[in-house]
């Protein structure tokens, strides 16, 4: 679905059915260099049991036009304009990684709009490794080499995939690849750059009184579990979810992830 977004093209992705605002709505915000498709079965459950869902693609990535916007801030601001052109006066929050620094810079910046957080493979600080960063500035394709095969627990999944001609590592890759040639303009470095310099993510967890979910994956190398220590501390009443997965965890462990979320949505609908 498009939308008018702070003067430019907007997609959401609303999960095979018709958006309707009236119903508990839920956003699902994706990571760096990524797009809606990363929450493919997570979006369709919940659209065909009740909720309205917008599986957003942020500026510069997927079907929004660009730029990419250079800070999580920013980013943050999007999300709440995004909710003003599709109508809806408050819904819940699910973000993965960069994501996750989005919503919780969404929740601080407008409390009453958001009902819940889900964070996922989350940190703070979320800080990038300067030869990554470098790497992404020089040789964007060796860096999402480097991160594909930092965010899967394992090469060979067991079983050896969902489904026949499913590849998990093979798809994240394409993903990106595909997300670099639609935005030549640096989009790997722009995101990994404003995850590294985001500041405000203790001070927003601190503020945070919705119901909070935490789900982390126990093979995680990119946030690893113990690293969301400040996050799941500030936010005292927030519920942890471990998932045997690595950073890609929606599609390592597709259904741990939706009954995770879909048990909290649940909860608070």
């Amino acid at each position: 679905m498009l939308f008018r977004v702070q003067d430019k093209e907007a997609y959401a992705y609303t999960g095979g059915k018709p958006f309707d605002a009236a119903l508990p709505t839920i956003v699902f915000i994706h990571g760096a260099q990524n797009d809606h498709s990363v929450w493919g079965l997570q979006s369709r459950y919940f659209a065909h049991h009740g909720f309205g869902v917008l599986a957003v693609d942020l500026p510069g990535h997927g079907r929004s036009s660009g730029p990419a916007l250079e800070s999580v801030e920013a980013m943050a601001a999007w999300v709440l304009a995004l909710l003003d052109a599709a109508g809806v006066e408050r819904a819940v929050l699910v973000g993965h990684s960069m994501g996750s620094l989005i919503a919780l810079e969404a929740s601080h910046r407008a409390p009453v709009r958001v009902r819940g957080l889900a964070l996922l493979g989350t940190t703070f600080p979320m800080k990038v490794s300067d030869s990554l960063l470098e790497t992404a500035r020089v040789d964007e394709q060796a860096a999402i080499d480097m991160v594909n095969i930092w965010s899967h627990s394992t090469i060979a999944h067991k079983p050896s995939s969902p489904a026949p001609g499913f590849w998990v590592m093979g798809g994240l890759r394409r993903l990106m690849q595909r997300m670099s040639q639609q935005n030549p303009e640096q989009l790997f470095y722009t995101d990994f750059a404003a995850c590294n310099a985001y500041a405000n993510g203790q001070a927003a967890a601190e503020a945070v009184g919705c119901p909070t979910l935490f789900v982390l994956g126990s093979k995680d190398m990119m946030t690893p579990a113990r690293s969301a220590k400040l996050l799941t501390s500030a936010v005292r009443h927030g519920r942890i979810v471990s998932v045997e997965a690595g950073h890609a965890m929606m599609s390592e462990q597709p259904d741990a992830v939706l009954d995770a979320l879909y048990g909290f949505a649940k909860e608070i609908e």
